[in-house]
């Protein structure tokens, strides 16, 4: 604020010293209209050899003398010296209108006079018209002037200065309670936020949007606090398995069974390395920028029909390479499909509820259905699938790939014949360490995390992912992005 009305003042000063110029120009100015417009008066009196003695000169702050060449006053205003010419003989040397400025004494008056002179005719003469016009008017008005701006300034400054004050005090009180309002948020209370003004300005839109930041970082740090509990929740689990396991064979002693201890313990440490994985994964998107539309820069055409088989086949018992299949088929939610079908997989029938592994069956109608994705992405999506599948199927599972419809993505389905979700969950299945109650009483090893994991990879391939009924079952519907057939 100094500064503002340190420029303020200077600028000021500079228009002061402008107004003063421009004043004592303008005065200045009117004197020599004034006493030109008495001078051609004066010229024309004589030009018709009518000059009167003494000169006719309205009011008392001009004088007027008519001077021949020779330096004599031929004629003048009744309050004009008749004897000396009130410039010096050089002055009159010229031609043309001039003016100058003489000291006032030659005249009788104090300070300095303007005179102008102005060549004319008197009787086939040559003769010039001389014309004096005191400044003292002028010159007090400058004074005036000057006197003025120099006590007026400074209270006016000073005036600015406690306006600018009050002003900018009241524009920045707001800024300071935003300030101070951020200086008591510790982070411990999730609540704390800062005051918002109730002006419609700009400070208020600042309030508005530090708010809505704060609101963002504490759903971000509550989602951190919550991800944290459950993966400390789900650690803990196989760790403390291993650890009863492992104290239990020590009480026992030779009792023990320890390969059925080892294969125990083997079970749990895949269990947590599969966790410890999955908790890595998410990590590592969750610090990786946004990606812009489009697929990501690692992607490379991959076939669908061929990963469904790849996928199937890594499935203990399952064939990649079965026998195919002509004529209509059905989709995965049940809706008629025309055209080949291709069965990547034995036709097997459906399993007795508990079957510890249902069978995967891949159907795909005939031709080549290109996606242009992360292969390895693809893969976890479609494992993840499968795994949920498995530990839910009471049947077996169906996988299936359709060519775009719409020619802008390819639709996949993972569809098996258990329980299913109801409508209200399916959405809910999707964030992290979600498992529903019944999911938590057969779920063996699992965590809540592969649903969110599929999601994500899908969202940053350009797919969609959603949930529906098979009637009986769950159908998942994959939407990938179409690569158009390679040559």
């Amino acid at each position: 604020m100094v500064l503002g009305v340190a420029g303020l003042s200077v600028g000021l000063a500079l228009g002061g010293v402008v107004l003063l110029v421009a004043l004592g120009w303008t005065l200045q100015r009117t004197v020599d209209e004034e006493a030109f417009r008495t001078a051609d008066a004066v010229a024309r009196l004589a030009a018709e050899d009518a000059l009167p003695d003494p000169l006719p000169v309205a009011g008392g702050q001009l004088r007027v003398q008519v001077v021949d060449s020779v330096g004599r006053i031929r004629a003048a205003s009744i309050d004009a010296d008749r004897l000396v010419p009130m410039v010096r003989p050089d002055q009159l040397a010229g031609d043309g209108r001039r003016r100058t400025v003489v000291p006032g004494q030659r005249l009788g008056w104090q300070g300095p006079v303007r005179v102008v002179a102005v060549p004319a005719q008197a009787a086939g003469e040559p003769v010039t018209v001389l014309v004096g016009r005191s400044t003292v008017d002028v010159r007090h008005a400058t004074q005036a002037a000057r006197t003025v701006l120099l006590v007026a300034f400074p209270l006016l400054v000073g005036l600015l200065a406690v306006v600018a004050w009050r002003v900018v005090g009241a524009t920045l009180r707001p800024v300071e309670a935003l300030r101070s309002g951020a200086a008591e948020i510790t982070g411990r209370d999730a609540a704390d936020r800062l005051p918002v003004p109730a002006s419609q300005d700009e400070i208020h839109r600042l309030a508005v949007t530090l708010n809505d930041m704060l609101d963002r970082l504490s759903a971000a740090r509550a989602r951190q606090r919550s991800f944290l509990a459950d993966a400390a929740h789900e650690l803990r689990s196989p760790l403390t398995n291993m650890r009863t396991e492992l104290e239990v064979a020590q009480r026992l002693g030779d009792r023990s069974d320890w390969p059925a201890v080892a294969a125990d313990l083997l079970v749990d440490t895949e269990r947590l390395g599969r966790l410890v994985d999955d908790l890595l994964l998410l990590a590592r998107l969750d610090e990786q920028p946004a990606r812009p539309p489009g697929p990501p820069r690692e992607a490379e055409p991959v076939e669908l029909g061929g990963l469904l088989a790849e996928v199937a086949a890594r499935r203990p018992g399952q064939r990649a390479d079965g026998p195919a299949v002509s004529g209509p088929g059905q989709r995965a939610d049940g809706t008629a499909v025309s055209g080949p079908l291709v069965a990547r997989g034995p036709s097997v029938p459906p399993v007795a509820p508990g079957s510890p592994a249902p069978p995967v069956v891949t159907v795909a109608v005939a031709g080549p259905a290109w996606t242009v994705g992360v292969p390895d992405e693809l893969r976890r999506v479609l494992g993840n699938l499968v795994d949920n599948a498995v530990r839910h199927a009471r049947g077996r599972i169906v996988l299936a790939v359709e060519p775009a419809v719409d020619g802008a993505h390819h639709l996949v389905t993972v569809t098996d014949d258990g329980p299913g979700i109801p409508a209200a969950d399916r959405e809910r299945v999707f964030r992290r360490f979600t498992r529903l109650d019944e999911g938590r009483a057969r779920d063996a090893g699992g965590a809540g995390l592969g649903l969110a994991i599929v999601r994500e990879l899908v969202r940053r391939g350009g797919g969609t992912v959603e949930l529906a009924d098979a009637g009986p079952g769950l159908v998942v519907r994959l939407r990938l992005p179409v690569l158009p057939e390679p040559d």
